[in-house]
């Protein structure tokens, strides 16, 4: 009886289509993940990210969660409120952006 059942369940298994989420896999691939959206603030279209990696104004970057995925230059960036020009690891910046994002998505530098 037993076996019967696990090979229901196996079979039901099998059958189920759950979806991948190998997309954001790829992009991690190819693209160098250079840190995560820590917060976001609409009023001003700004994002802040932590930073895994270096970055500087210039710099195209890639935004990836949900349903975003965007690209943009990098124009001008803060740190406590201060413009700089570049940034280091473990910095937290912010960044004008286009689009809405949300805390979690990932950044990579293009």
């Amino acid at each position: 009886m037993l076996k019967r059942a696990s090979l229901k369940k196996k079979a039901v298994k099998k059958n189920l289509k759950i979806p991948k989420k190998s997309a954001p896999k790829k992009i991690e691939k190819k693209l160098k993940l250079l840190g995560e959206v820590s917060n976001y603030f609409e009023h001003v279209d700004a994002a802040a990210i932590k930073l895994k990696d270096g970055l500087k104004v210039g710099d195209k970057i890639k935004f990836v969660g949900g349903e975003v995925d965007f690209e943009q230059e990098v124009k001008s960036m803060q740190i406590q409120h201060e413009a700089v020009q570049k940034a280091k690891k473990g910095d937290e910046v912010g960044i004008k952006i286009k689009e809405k994002v949300r805390k979690g998505y990932k950044v990579f530098k293009v």
